[in-house]
């Protein structure tokens, strides 16, 4: 297949690259910088420059067969309106370009974000449970995004969405922060359930939703392991440098109420960087939350091929696993 990828220079973007390479797909992926151009090159994809809110879209997308949109700006806090223009307001203009240039599928890497409305709902999330409000711009603006591509009218082209949790393995930059400071606390002594998903696995994933899944379907994806928030966290970041086994725990009644005036403070006056605790970190780490992808093995014939202990192998090496 000819597929055009966005996201291709990141660190999820990179894993999918490889995994579709290795299966003999041509891969063109979008890079607004020659930085990114330079990752995307030497990821084995042709970069195509161009920027997500002012490209032209159907020159590019002309005798593509599927298109994965994987990038996003991605962070815990702002207001909605950066969102919607970020990610928001460019997806829906290119999945309309991918229609009218007459590409067969569409796959939409959103995020098992958008379920954090039902924060205090059941542990085990399906795709027919319902989200709530998600509790951060981000996860409120990607969960609008699958609605409005959802209801759009492409005949002929088909739209898969994945909902990956947490993305870990080599290279990510998610816990740049906590390297480089030390500085990490757990809420309950990091008691309670968390779900994630190796780069490796929603690169299988990817790959999956190319060549199956039903139109409009909607499909979590992780790596079917979830664990205690401490179990995870410190071997991985352990395999980073980083020993947080004596971190500091802080119970979640008083995590909580804390976080909700942090926050709520934090909001008024327009604070542009989160305060040190706030409500989505009691949401992914003072809550058990999994994700059933009983309907991804199912429809995608999905199978999260890296393991747990190969994942953090790949961190070690600082090398990417499950290509």
């Amino acid at each position: 297949m000819d597929i055009f990828l966005t996201g291709g220079s990141g660190f999820a973007g990179r894993h999918i690259i490889g995994r579709l390479l290795a299966e003999g797909h041509t891969v063109r992926a979008l890079a607004r910088s020659p930085e990114a151009a330079e990752r995307v090159t030497r990821a084995g994809a042709e970069a195509v420059r161009g920027d997500l809110s002012g490209s032209d879209w159907l020159p590019v997308l002309k005798g593509c067969d599927a298109v994965v949109h994987a990038a996003a700006r991605m962070e815990f806090w702002g207001p909605d309106a950066g969102f919607e223009r970020d990610n928001h307001r460019p997806t829906v203009a290119l999945f309309a370009a991918a229609a009218a240039a007459g590409v067969e599928r569409f796959v939409l890497i959103s995020a098992a974000a958008v379920s954090t409305g039902r924060h205090r709902g059941p542990a085990v999330v399906a795709e027919d449970t319902p989200t709530g409000r998600p509790l951060i711009a981000y996860a409120r603006v990607k969960l609008a995004t699958e609605q409005a591509l959802a209801a759009a009218g492409t005949p002929g082209m088909t739209l898969v969405i994945l909902r990956p949790p947490f993305i870990w393995g080599a290279g990510m930059t998610t816990l740049d922060d906590v390297t480089a400071s030390g500085r990490f606390a757990f809420i309950d002594g990091g008691r309670h359930v968390m779900d994630f998903v190796h780069a490796g696995n929603l690169a299988s994933a990817t790959s999956a939703a190319l060549r199956r899944g039903r139109d409009r379907g909607v499909y979590y994806v992780t790596d079917g392991t979830p664990m205690p928030v401490r179990d995870f966290f410190l071997p991985v970041l352990g395999a980073l440098g980083t020993d947080v086994s004596k971190a500091p725990s802080i119970p979640l009644a008083v995590a909580s109420p804390v976080a909700r005036v942090l926050d709520l403070g934090a909001r008024a006056v327009r604070r542009p960087t989160p305060p040190p605790l706030h409500n989505w970190l009691i949401a992914i780490m003072g809550r058990d939350r999994s994700y059933d992808i009983g309907r991804a093995r199912a429809e995608l014939d999905y199978r999260p091929g890296v393991t747990f202990q190969d994942g953090l192998a790949g961190l070690r090496a600082g090398q990417p696993s499950g290509r």
